[in-house]
């Protein structure tokens, strides 16, 4: 999705806490490397201590946790600029009640767009089993990133759209694509539902 630009709030800083605000940041620096940046979140019994000993708000506390789980949606966004062609992929899977397709990839420049297509019958007793909003992560490999930039649904079809950087090789055969089905985004409450396309 695309982000909002962030302005700062406020003209005024106490330059007097400038060392505090560098190691607070190297602090979080250390966090990831020892959490292998994977640092889940804390308990709640933990915050509600923590919020104690050092006079701060629980819900303050909440909301500085959920910020540092979710680093990633604050990775700068690529925008595919320089389109240069289609290519065919024309991939699908079935699972239980869903079918899944990759028609094609996008190439630009910079990055490739790729869409996931899901259908299924919308007969109400079909629906009510394999129809729940979802959030797909596709992963490729460590080279690449894939990021979700829009998706939607109705009662018999849902399409998610992806941005992956680099861009995929014009030849993209045995490439391996991944999407694993979250009922949250930022890979909460996963599925077990795996996707798998063969190129």
């Amino acid at each position: 999705m695309k982000r909002i630009s962030f302005e700062r709030p406020t003209d005024h800083y106490d330059e007097g806490i400038t060392d505090i605000d560098k190691e607070i940041c190297s602090l979080i620096k250390r966090r990831k490397e020892i959490s292998g940046n994977n640092p889940g979140y804390p308990p709640f019994e933990y915050i509600s201590k923590w919020s104690e000993t050092y006079g701060l708000y629980e819900d303050f506390l909440k909301s500085i946790f959920g910020s540092m789980m979710n680093e990633k949606q604050y990775k700068p966004l690529i925008e595919p600029a320089g389109f240069r062609q289609h290519i065919a992929i024309l991939k699908s899977v079935v699972i239980g009640e869903r079918f899944y397709t990759l028609t094609s990839i996008r190439q630009y420049t910079n990055a490739s767009v790729l869409t996931l297509s899901i259908d299924w019958d919308n007969e109400p007793e079909i629906e009510s089993k394999s129809h729940q909003h979802s959030h797909y992560e596709l992963y490729i490999s460590e080279q690449y990133d894939s990021r979700m930039i829009s998706g939607g649904s109705r009662s018999d079809h849902a399409a998610y759209k992806y941005v992956v950087s680099p861009p995929l090789p014009d030849d993209a055969s045995g490439l391996q694509l991944r999407f694993t089905q979250y009922i949250n985004p930022f890979k909460k409450s996963e599925t077990g539902d795996e996707i798998v396309f063969e190129i």
